[in-house]
């Protein structure tokens, strides 16, 4: 078929590429131009994994294509789709769907011919019939305009393998030709088995909206009882593996960390609790608030656990944050819980540096009062505390053992074969993921480092699912309870405070501290 997909972001330039794909004739469309011309060349202004490759392989056949025109698309193409942004309205409650029917309005005029719209945006309950109306009576083919509402599941971060390989396709439609439609559009994946969901209008767009909160209910949930079994000095891993093993319940987003965050999770919870009190639910609206409050004190939750293992206010201590990105796969910032508990330090008094793999440029510009640092070794030099605060699997193979300067006050040794947590030191364990118990690590002294007459120890903060997934060498094992890392630094100088961020000139990426934080 041709198809048009309206809106190239994070959720168009996938599914456009997908498309072609699967094999269709694509027209992709935004108002953007330096964004249309750079997708034209085939390049590709987001990171998603295997996305890069296909754009360019698409475009360059010509199986894909990107405009401006909104009636180069309607004279193109018998099927549209809509992915544009539904950011939260401005009460923060529910979806602002101005660019939905902005993109309907634009295109209407030119629909001169029977076709299907087809919504992908996650919209409030009604949206579809409004934008039925809208399409009805500004496009010269007016009721034969038919809209399907067909919500998408991607996980940022895995966009492709979750739009070539979805879970389920669920699709609201009007008419039996619309659901026919739907079926040739998706045929190649429905051939591989893959369930469609025909629904009615109105359950379309509640079932994405429902999957988030469920998602976000699952992850604030976990978070609880780890504060709980912080408290009791229960392991919260091993409590949701036997919880996860009930097929009723599942493993699924039962892992604690430092909080959902992204563009989807906390928006979409918020409308569906604002959607919940609108169709007079109050009393899903009181459990979806629940959630949001858990999710919301996680960052407050963490503070607690770096100043007990610092054994100090963190004011004035040395912290590097390893995570920016609200998780690993992806450099969008939105809603990061690892730069909310690195703001958080910042405010009371932390001198705070974060690295991440991929998104410290993206951060350096929104949170240029953090100190940022591109390489894993050096964003540890001088830190008194590592936190760990995402999943990244670079984090995966940091080395065990350092050897960065000594401080004031923190003692040296040259040689260490076994560990045992700092006194007081328990397990509170938060999974990196999507929420908050970090563990809380001792101190040992590992073997000095190479050129290194004495080493010292960075007391480590990290997430209990990462601990068995971090190496160990032989004669650093640690104790379940303990989980101290060092890791190998080089002297690099660290900009003074007064300042706002920049570039290093040493291509690393530092945000001058304020002195408020230093």
């Amino acid at each position: 078929m041709r198809v048009s997909v309206i809106g190239c972001g994070h959720l168009g330039i996938p599914h456009a590429v997908a498309m072609a794909e699967i094999g269709h004739e694509v027209i992709g469309v935004d108002l953007d131009r330096p964004k249309i011309d750079r997708l034209t060349r085939g390049q590709c202004p987001i990171h998603e994994g295997g996305l890069a490759d296909l754009l360019a392989r698409h475009t360059g056949t010509g199986r894909l294509r990107f405009s401006t025109g909104f009636a180069e698309a309607a004279a193109f193409a018998d099927a549209h789709f809509l992915a544009v942004g539904t950011p939260l309205d401005a009460a923060g409650r529910g979806y602002d769907t101005t660019q939905v029917l902005g993109a309907a309005e634009a295109l209407a005029p030119h629909l001169t011919r029977p076709c299907v719209v087809i919504g992908k945006s996650t919209v409030a309950v009604g949206t579809t019939r409004e934008l039925a109306g809208l399409l009805a009576r500004r496009a010269p083919a007016g009721e034969g305009v038919e809209v399907v509402w067909n919500p998408e599941f991607l996980r940022e971060g895995h966009a492709m393998e979750d739009t070539l390989a979805p879970d389920r396709i669920v699709a609201g439609v009007p008419s039996r030709h619309a659901e026919d439609v739907v079926r040739e559009l998706y045929g190649p994946l429905l051939r591989r088995g893959i369930p469609l969901c025909v629904t009615d209008h109105a359950t379309a767009e509640l079932i994405k909206s429902a999957a988030n909160a469920y998602l976000g209910l699952k992850i604030s949930f976990i978070n609880g009882v780890a504060d709980m079994c912080a408290a009791a000095g229960a392991d919260v891993q091993q409590l949701a593996e036997a919880i996860g093993l009930d097929p009723r319940i599942g493993r699924g987003g039962l892992t604690a960390g430092p909080g959902y965050g992204g563009g989807c999770l906390p928006k979409d919870i918020r409308a569906f609790t604002a959607a919940a009190e609108a169709l007079d639910a109050p009393e899903a609206a009181a459990l979806l608030n629940a959630a949001e409050r858990v999710n919301d004190s996680r960052p407050a939750a963490a503070l607690r656990l770096v100043e007990e293992t610092l054994g100090r206010a963190v004011t004035g201590a040395k912290v590097t944050v390893w995570g920016a990105a609200f998780k690993a796969g992806t450099n969008d910032i939105r809603e990061s819980p690892a730069l909310a508990i690195a703001t958080l330090m910042h405010r009371r008094g932390a001198a705070v540096t974060v690295h991440d793999p991929l998104a410290v440029p993206t951060a350096l510009t929104h949170h240029p009062y953090l100190t940022y640092e591109t390489d894993l070794e050096a964003s540890v030099t001088g830190a008194e505390l590592v936190v760990l605060a995402t999943e990244w699997p670079h984090f995966r193979h940091a080395p065990p053992t350092a050897s960065p300067p000594s401080s004031p006050g923190r003692s040296s040794s040259t040689s260490a074969t076994s560990s045992t947590p700092a006194p007081g030191a328990r397990r509170a364990g938060r999974s990196a993921s999507s929420a908050a118990p970090l563990t809380k690590g001792g101190d040992p002294a590992p073997p000095p480092g190479p050129g290194a007459a004495t080493t010292r120890t960075l007391r480590t903060v990290v997430s209990a699912s990462m601990k068995d997934r971090l190496p160990r060498s032989a004669a650093d094992r640690r104790p379940r309870d303990g989980f101290p890392y060092a890791f190998p630094t080089r002297s690099v100088g660290v900009a003074g405070s007064g300042g706002r961020g920049r570039l290093a000139s040493d291509g690393s990426t530092r945000a001058q501290r304020h002195s408020s934080s230093a």
